[in-house]
């Protein structure tokens, strides 16, 4: 069984998540600590949980999504894990973080690629890879089927969808991608958003104003 923990952290108030199972091998979804309290945060409750994080993995990479990336490979010495389309993104992450006044380092390079029909594991557990562009070329949702939870990243929130207006972000392509990807995922599916609270899809699909037809 996995356990989800979530943390809101940096100044976009972005969620990230820390993913474990009976082994206490965990994952990191979407590392963005990004003042030292944070990072300090993340390491306490992977501390005292005696958990021992293996991979870090992004739905995307926009910036507020990996500035936890650079704390995360040198205190626990794990690789890296991204969309190869969003590697623009990595490397473009210092001139991201000037436009929204947010002083950021730079970030190497994803260490392994991600791609649809892909499953990330850890532990005993393991997620599936869907891709979904629209707010981020290399976006992906990672989805569990038995449990029936994603984390959809900036694809889908409470509410709302996620913004367009980046580069290489596509209004027609990500609510086609929600609609015929993630809305044909059973209702109950619980979303874990990169903002904001937990939604489901069935009220995503009878409530969200950019949705409904």
């Amino acid at each position: 069984m996995i356990q989800v923990k979530k943390f809101t952290f940096n100044p976009i108030q972005e969620n990230t998540y820390v993913l474990y199972d009976d082994t206490k091998e965990c994952i990191i979804v979407d590392a963005g600590c990004f003042f030292d309290y944070e990072c300090q945060e993340l390491d306490k409750f992977i501390a005292e949980n005696q958990l021992k994080p293996v991979k870090l993995v992004n739905t995307h990479c926009h910036f507020d999504h990996i500035l936890g990336i650079n704390h995360c490979r040198t205190k626990y010495n794990i690789p890296f894990y991204a969309h190869e389309e969003d590697a623009f993104l990595v490397e473009g992450i210092v001139a991201s973080g000037d436009r929204f006044g947010v002083p950021v380092e730079p970030v190497d390079p994803a260490d392994h690629f991600l791609n649809e029909g892909d499953q990330v594991s850890f532990g005993e557990s393991t997620l599936d890879v869907i891709h979904v562009p629209g707010h981020a070329p290399g976006h992906v949702v990672l989805h569990q089927p038995s449990q029936q939870f994603m984390l959809a990243g900036d694809v889908l929130f409470y509410g709302s969808i996620g913004r367009t207006d980046l580069p290489k972000g596509n209004f027609e392509q990500l609510i086609s991608n929600i609609k015929s990807k993630l809305f044909t995922l059973p209702g109950e599916t619980v979303v874990y958003s990169g903002h904001g609270p937990e939604t489901s899809i069935g009220f995503e699909q009878e409530n969200n104003p950019f949705l409904i037809d």
